[in-house]
């Protein structure tokens, strides 16, 4: 039985290269602890990250410990997800989005 696949914790020190320069798509789910709709959201991201296992790059960044990563992709609202390809932005949706959204997302 295969390891339990978690979406990866982006931060300011590994955005560039995990995201960035990833050639895989990269879904970044900006968060907060105190957001109840990014808490909601969390299971979602939980699964997709295992659904797409090493197919797709699934992760989080919290907004609190990361401002100049949120700042520079002007996440004004949370949660926002974007999808980063070849590193440069797919989509970005904001707002609570279900499973079947973000899969569609990366697709």
């Amino acid at each position: 039985m295969s390891e339990k696949v978690k979406p990866l914790e982006f931060t300011s020190a590994n955005f560039e290269e995990l995201v960035l320069n990833s050639d895989k798509p990269v879904l970044v789910d900006f968060w907060a602890q105190w957001c109840g709709p990014c808490l909601a959201m969390g299971p979602d991201v939980d699964a997709l990250a295992e659904e797409v296992g090493d197919g797709a790059v699934v992760g989080k960044l919290d907004v609190d410990n990361n401002r100049d990563i949120a700042m520079k992709y002007g996440i004004m609202s949370i949660p926002t997800v974007i999808v980063f390809k070849n590193g440069e932005i797919h989509e970005k949706k904001v707002g609570r989005v279900n499973k079947a959204k973000l899969a569609s997302m990366l697709g």
